[in-house]
């Protein structure tokens, strides 16, 4: 199938996306290397982290000016929240301010490696479904919490792939596979993924979409990057339409081994 034709696009809340790359904004140098990521991805979903702070405040004028709300969904985030009352009051603060009624659910209460609450998250997600957000909550690769998130009505899970910013790949292989196996709603692998191989990978698993930042904000050439990621994007999941064969365990001569080139009479 044409991963660029009407057919391939996926719904999350029943809206309509292209892209399968959702990109996020934090740590990049400048507007204008953020901007050069935006575009060369292709994304149509970009995460901000609200951080309590003011929507109208320098440092968030400066990422929202390298969104275009045209061509972008921007998706805030709870990123910094502990407590299940604390994501509750930046969702509220964001669609107060004026954005969409989505947010990506972030509960990182634990600072060295930034691991995501599940008691937390599931409480915070049962309330904001209750006030009409469309809650995509991240969360740590766990099969029965992914599918208590679904229940309660969360638009999407997304689990880790590794630690936020780790850059270290997808190294919750086996319990994404059952999640993504699990799932009447849509699977976005989020954290740690840190080359385009990383994100071919997890759409060669069946993800509907992947979320990478650091990896591009880390980068020399932050467009070429995000260029990257969008085409390992891509043809992780054509590879998945397309369907991978089976792994062995031995060797599996591509060729036959009847010796017809010398059985000529």
């Amino acid at each position: 199938m044409d991963t660029n034709s009407p057919m391939d696009t996926f719904t999350i809340a029943g809206r309509l996306f292209s892209s399968r790359l959702m990109i996020g904004t934090g740590k990049f140098p400048s507007a204008a290397a953020l901007r050069a990521a935006i575009e060369a991805s292709g994304s149509e979903i970009v995460t901000v982290a609200l951080r309590r702070v003011d929507l109208n405040s320098p440092e968030h004028q400066s990422i929202l000016s390298a969104i275009d709300p045209k061509k972008q969904l921007i998706l805030p985030n709870t990123s910094g929240a502990q407590t299940a009352e604390e994501a509750l009051k930046l969702a509220r603060l964001a669609r107060a301010g004026g954005l969409e009624p989505w947010i990506k659910l972030e509960l990182t209460p634990e600072p060295r490696y930034l691991l995501p609450d599940p008691i937390q998250t599931l409480r915070a997600a049962e309330q904001l479904v209750k006030e009409g957000f469309v809650v995509l909550p991240y969360i740590q690769a766990d099969p029965v919490l992914a599918k208590r998130l679904e229940e309660v009505g969360t638009a999407t899970v997304m689990p880790l792939g590794a630690p936020i910013g780790s850059n270290r790949g997808v190294q919750t292989k086996e319990m994404i596979r059952i999640i993504i196996e699990q799932a009447h709603v849509p699977v976005v692998v989020d954290a740690g993924l840190g080359a385009p191989s990383h994100a071919a990978e997890a759409m060669e698993l069946g993800a509907d979409a992947v979320l990478v930042n650091t990896a591009l904000s880390d980068a020399r050439d932050h467009g070429a990057m995000a260029k990257a990621f969008a085409l390992a994007t891509t043809a992780g999941r054509m590879a998945y339409l397309a369907g991978l064969g089976p792994q062995r365990s031995l060797a599996a001569a591509s060729s036959p081994l009847t010796g017809f080139l010398f059985n000529q009479d």
